[in-house]
């Protein structure tokens, strides 16, 4: 994931606005990549499948990939703490950015319906869902930037070999070791 992470950097340098420091927007192509993964593993089931079990007339349990409760004590402490996290950083935000932000990104609602149940105009719900989403980023940055630099350290031969894979798939000549 870290090499993947340093390649997309490198390759999309000319995207980098400037706005926020390198390490953030390294952290977010990090925890992107991450998500991807993660979206990639999930377990899917096909709507013949479905339609297979219903046709059969037994009652069956299914059971979503983000719904299970079979992982293990580890998988599900660490997200417990990701849930803390987050819920710490959404309560930081101020409650006028907060609400459009959990009745858009968290009920679903449109911004037509989100506007009339806060009796705003649409154009200030999408600002005020972009800026609660802006202040979360920016909350997360500086709580997890510290963790991530702790649980990544890139030091002696384990960096030396990412970034010998790294200028390999840039198709740019190695380093020597030193």
């Amino acid at each position: 994931m870290v090499q993947e992470t340093y390649v997309r950097a490198f390759t999309h340098l000319d995207s980098f606005r400037g706005q926020a420091q390198l390490s953030t927007w390294l952290t977010r192509i990090a925890a992107n990549e991450a998500l991807g993964r993660l979206r990639r593993r999930r377990i899917t089931l096909g709507l013949k499948d479905i339609d297979a079990i219903n046709d059969q007339g037994a009652a069956r349990v299914i059971y979503l990939p983000s719904a299970r409760q079979d992982g293990d004590p580890e998988t599900s402490a660490a997200q417990a703490e990701v849930r803390r996290l987050l819920e710490r950083a959404v309560d930081q935000v101020p409650e006028q950015f907060r609400m459009v932000f959990m009745l858009r990104d968290i009920k679903e609602m449109s911004v037509e319906e989100t506007a009339s149940h806060l009796g705003l105009r649409p154009e200030t719900v999408k600002t005020r869902l972009h800026r609660a989403r802006w202040l979360l980023r920016q909350s997360l940055d500086r709580t997890l930037s510290s963790a991530i630099s702790d649980v990544l350290p890139c030091a002696g031969a384990r960096c030396f070999r990412i970034t010998q894979t790294v200028l390999e798939r840039l198709g740019l000549p190695e380093c020597p070791q030193g």
